[in-house]
């Protein structure tokens, strides 16, 4: 079966930084990836080029088989797609920030009706209804009018989660979501992801979060200096992991 995203030669430089280096990768219908490693790795970058938020340097990525973010020309060029397809080939991917990015001037049921309406042209009733819906998923209807300055770190992040989802993505991609929480409100995001990673959401979550790690991860893979060093199951990886750098790493964080 084809993957949901296979990555190939991936590499992002920023002037002479090269900050994803050569990263290849497929991810499976359904698979919830974690990715792992120090601060600086590239974890993040790498995820945002799997959105097109960076345009990779050189390398595919490929969502359900069709290049992101370029298309050949007639001349056999390759060109970054127009903004407006672009935009049609992200709504099928979520993504989930560290920080909320909610608007604050919007209500939390407002922040998840806006994106389904103009990406997906959903009538205002249908828009709600989904709203509605998701809000009561992620444990929060009861907190749909009020603003985001009146809502705890958890609960602005399970809005953003919702806000993700109501464009009814295949993929959900999360970058760090629990980091800027205080620990106390990070278990219940983990508790959100692991209910959509148990739903058969196709997921890849940048996290330092090694007990969601090892009880949701079908497949963990640790990047160092924007190098793939290793990936496998979570028991391999965090009961024998073989690259000393991963041993190394891990040793200093459990």
């Amino acid at each position: 079966m084809e993957p949901m995203i296979r990555v190939s030669n991936l590499c992002k430089q920023f002037g002479s930084l090269l900050v994803v280096d050569d990263i290849s990768l497929d991810v499976a219908q359904g698979e919830v990836v974690v990715v792992i490693g120090p601060s600086g790795s590239g974890k993040s970058t790498f995820l945002r080029c799997m959105n097109f938020l960076e345009a990779p340097t050189s390398g595919q990525i490929l969502i359900r088989g069709k290049p992101l973010g370029i298309y050949v020309d007639g001349s056999g060029r390759t060109r970054p797609l127009p903004p407006r397809e672009l935009n049609v080939q992200r709504a099928e991917i979520g993504m989930v920030f560290q920080h909320f990015n909610l608007w604050p001037h919007m209500t939390a049921f407002e922040n998840v009706i806006l994106g389904p309406m103009l990406v997906r042209k959903l009538s205002r009733d249908e828009a709600t209804a989904r709203a509605e819906k998701l809000l009561r998923r992620v444990g929060l209807f009861e907190k749909r009018l009020s603003f985001p300055q009146n809502l705890s770190g958890g609960q602005q992040q399970r809005v953003a989660i919702a806000r993700a989802l109501a464009l009814e993505p295949r993929i959900m991609l999360f970058d760090e979501a629990t980091s800027a929480l205080d620990p106390e409100m990070i278990r219940e995001v983990l508790d959100v992801m692991m209910d959509l990673a148990r739903g058969g959401m196709t997921m890849v979550v940048v996290t330092h979060e090694m007990g969601f790690a090892r009880s949701v991860a079908d497949r963990v893979i640790f990047l160092d200096q924007g190098k793939l060093l290793e990936a496998g199951p979570p028991a391999q990886i965090f009961d024998s992991p073989t690259h000393p750098r991963t041993r190394d790493f891990l040793s200093k964080i459990l």
